[in-house]
Formats: structure tokens, sequence, C-alpha cells
């Protein structure tokens, strides 16, 4: 039997419109609703972030906090925007952006991101039904270079927007994808 496995990403935040890197902050108002199409599943985990959280809650899903689905750690710019980045530290955002390995923020490189996200992915791999994952669109695009086998410079290729379903599967060779960007049906 396969496992199936739904990310769904956070509702969008202040940070999100901004094109900021996120802190911990709520979700915007106008919260999302539980859809009638969201799948049953037998498993469900969040985020331990706020925004993931409120997130499940607004969608009536009793979800287990996820330590490894947490947001990239960002470091010292966590809360500012990506634009004012760009002017002020160019060649750390170069740096950042061209070498996966590169952390010029002093948290997590997109290399130890795309690790932690392909554990805790394998970790499902053997599990029969069907998870829902409630995260960030960090984690989603870790993941879908995962199942696809994809090199890491494919994670900026992908854009992950508030509230979008990703489907994952895993047969017993790999994973596949099955559907992303899927807008969470009101």
């Amino acid at each position: 039997m396969t496992t199936r496995l739904t990310l769904i990403c956070h509702a969008a935040t202040a940070a999100t419109r901004a094109a900021a890197f996120p802190l911990d902050e709520p979700i915007e108002a106008g919260a999302p609703e539980r859809a009638p199409g969201l799948p049953q599943a037998e498993r469900v985990w969040t985020s331990p972030a706020l925004r993931a959280r409120q997130t499940a809650e607004a969608l009536g899903l009793a979800a287990t906090p996820e330590p490894a689905l947490r947001d990239c750690d960002f470091g010292r710019w966590a809360g500012r925007r990506l634009a004012d980045l760009q002017a002020a530290e160019p060649a750390a955002v170069a740096a950042w952006l061209g070498d996966p390995a590169a952390a010029p923020h002093g948290g997590e490189s997109l290399l130890d991101l795309l690790a932690r996200v392909a554990s805790w992915l394998e970790a499902r791999a053997g599990e029969r039904g069907h998870g829902i994952a409630i995260t960030h669109p960090a984690i989603i695009r870790a993941a879908i270079v995962h199942a696809l086998a994809a090199p890491p410079a494919a994670f900026w290729r992908i854009d992950i927007e508030p509230l979008s379903l990703t489907e994952l599967r895993r047969s017993p060779q790999h994973w596949t994808l099955r559907a992303t960007g899927c807008p969470l049906a009101p």
C-alpha cells in the first residue's frame, strides 16, 4: 500500500505579503475555514509556528506539532524584507541564492533544510494511509525537490502559495509528486 501525504501551506501573514523572512507571526484576518474538499487523514501534523497552528485550527484539524516541519531558520534575517537585504547585503544574498551550503544569515543552509525535510519524509515512507502536514513554503519546496530527486537549485524554481495543497505519494521504491499548487477549496 502507498503512503499518501498532503502538504498544506499555512495561510498568509504580514511577512508573506511583504516578501519578508518570517518571525513567529499570526495569520492575517479572515482565517480560512474547513474546506469541504479537504481529505480525511489518519495523521495530521503541523509546524510548531503560530501561523501553521492557527491555519490547522481554522481548518478544523487537530494537528500534532512536529519540529521537523518548522520553517527554515533564517537567522539574523528573520523579520527583514528580501528587497532590503538585497540592498544592504547583496553579496550575502547572492551567496545564499547561489550556494546551497551557504548560510550568511547565520541560520540554516539550503542543504541543511533539504536534509531535514528528506529525513522527515523518509520516516513517513512505511506509514500506511493518508497524512496531512500544515507547514511553510520552504518545507513544501524541499519536499518536492526530494520527491523528484531534483538538484538543490530546483528549490528556487518552485512557488508555493498560501493555503495551497501539494500531494506526494510513496511507493515502495520512491516518492512521487501527484499534484502541487492546488488551491484549498473554500
